[in-house]
């Protein structure tokens, strides 16, 4: 079994496929249009696939403006999990917008997830504000977080 890890921008080709990972992890999952949208129509956009041998494992998702960085998504299919690849991933995707003279970076997470908020401390984030009633499946609280570069 190939487990070489590799990184690359995301691809049209790969929209069903991050489809498939964005279904899985969240409860509200973006669609397939927002996802061709972000990549052939928005220029902040930078979407980055985590590979596991040729297999696309999860994504990262962000908008570049001027010096900062808005994660939009972050997720990994779940038999991906726990194996160390979102902070990887995140790491990977740090490193680039920095290239790009990224200064800071900020994300929403929910409150209740305790193991998202503790990958996001450990790479340096700090807790910003809340912001309520975020998340409209079920009215949950964001935390939102942010790091200088």
């Amino acid at each position: 079994m190939n487990n070489t890890i590799a990184f690359r921008a995301m691809e049209l080709k790969d929209i069903d496929r991050i489809h498939e990972i964005e279904t899985k992890s969240f409860a509200t999952p973006w669609s397939k249009e927002a996802f061709h949208n972000e990549l052939t129509m928005n220029k902040f956009a930078l979407y980055t696939v985590i590979e596991v041998g040729n297999e696309v494992a999860g994504y990262c998702g962000a908008w570049v403006v001027i010096d900062e960085v808005h994660i939009t998504n972050i997720a990994l299919l779940p038999e991906y999990r726990g194996m160390k690849l979102g902070e990887a991933l995140l790491r990977k995707v740090m490193d680039l917008v920095k290239e790009l003279g990224a200064k800071t970076m900020t994300l929403e997470v929910r409150v209740s997830n305790l193991v998202a908020q503790s990958l996001y401390r450990k790479l340096g984030f700090q807790e910003g504000a809340i912001r309520k009633q975020y998340y409209t499946d079920n009215l949950e609280d964001a935390l939102v977080m942010w790091v200088n570069l």
